[in-house]
C-alpha cells in the first residue's frame, strides 16, 4: 500500500511521542538548545496536537480517506495522549489514579470498537469524545507549562495538594488583588491549577463518553437492525465516519 500524504502526517505524529517523552522526563540543567525544558515540550505536544487535525483536513480535501489512516489516526491520538499523561505522573503534576481512568477508557472504548465492527457496526466519535480530546490537549499544555525549573508542580502555601489545587488558586489571585503583581512562580500555580481543573473536566468526559458508547453498542445489539450495516455499505460509510470524528477524536 502506498503511503500518502495524510498518513504521512500521521505517522509524524507517531514519532514525535518518544521526543516529547525524552524532553519530559529529561532533567537537564539550564535549557534544551536555549529553550526551557516546558516551552519545549508544550512546543512539541501542541505540535503534535495540530497534527490531528491537519491529517484528516487533508484525507477530506485530498479524498485519500484509507483503511491504514483509519486504523492509524485513532492510535497516534493514544499514543500521543497517553504518552503525554504519564510524563506527567512521572513530574507529580498529575494524579496516577485519574491517568489510569482515562487510559483505561482508551482500552476500552478501543475494545468496545473491534467488536462492533467484527459485528458490522460502525461506532462514529460522539461529541463528548471530541470534547474530551480538546480537554486533554489543554490540561496536558497547561500542566506542561507549570513545571518548575527542578521538575514537578510548583509549590504551593498548602502541604496538602488537592485533586484542582483550588485553594491554591484562591490564594494567588487574593495576592494580586492586594499588591497588583504576580512572580513567575505565582503564574505557574494559575497554571497549574487551571490544568487540574481542567484535568477533572477529561475525566469525567472519559466516563460520560464511556458510558454513551458501550450504550450505544448495547441499541445495536438489541435491535440488529439499528445501525447495522452491511458489507458494501460498511465499506461506503467510512470515509463519512472518518469526516464526523476528524481530529481523532474518541
Amino acid at each position: 500500500m502506498r503511503l500518502n500524504l495524510p498518513n504521512a502526517v500521521t505517522l509524524l505524529r507517531i514519532f514525535i511521542v518518544p521526543v516529547l517523552v525524552v524532553v519530559l522526563l529529561t532533567r537537564v540543567s539550564e535549557a534544551w538548545f536555549g529553550v526551557s525544558q516546558r516551552l519545549l515540550g508544550v512546543a512539541i505536544f501542541l505540535a503534535a496536537a495540530l497534527t490531528d487535525w491537519l491529517d484528516g483536513f487533508l484525507a477530506r480535501r485530498r479524498r485519500q480517506v484509507s483503511p491504514l489512516g483509519m486504523l492509524l489516526d485513532p492510535l497516534a491520538d493514544k499514543l500521543l495522549i497517553s504518552a503525554a499523561l504519564i510524563a506527567l505522573v512521572d513530574n507529580r503534576l498529575a494524579p496516577a489514579w485519574a491517568v489510569v481512568i482515562i487510559i483505561g477508557r482508551e482500552f476500552a472504548v478501543t475494545g468496545l470498537r473491534g467488536i462492533a465492527a467484527r459485528e458490522g457496526l460502525v461506532i462514529a466519535s460522539s461529541r463528548m469524545g471530541k470534547f474530551k480530546m480538546l480537554a486533554e490537549v489543554v490540561a496536558v499544555a497547561l500542566l506542561i507549562l507549570s513545571m518548575t525549573d527542578e521538575g514537578g508542580p510548583p509549590v504551593t502555601p498548602y502541604a496538602v495538594p488537592v485533586f484542582w489545587e483550588a485553594p491554591a488558586f484562591v490564594h494567588v489571585l487574593a495576592r494580586f488583588s492586594a499588591s497588583g503583581h504576580l512572580s513567575a512562580h505565582d503564574v505557574r500555580i494559575l497554571l497549574y491549577s487551571a490544568g487540574r481543573a481542567v484535568l477533572w473536566l477529561v475525566v469525567i468526559s472519559s466516563i460520560w463518553s464511556m458510558y454513551g458508547y458501550f450504550r450505544q453498542f448495547y441499541a445495536f445489539m438489541r435491535n440488529p437492525m439499528y445501525g447495522r450495516l452491511s458489507a458494501s455499505r460498511l465499506a461506503q460509510v467510512k470515509e463519512d465516519v472518518l469526516a464526523r470524528s476528524s481530529g481523532g477524536s474518541s
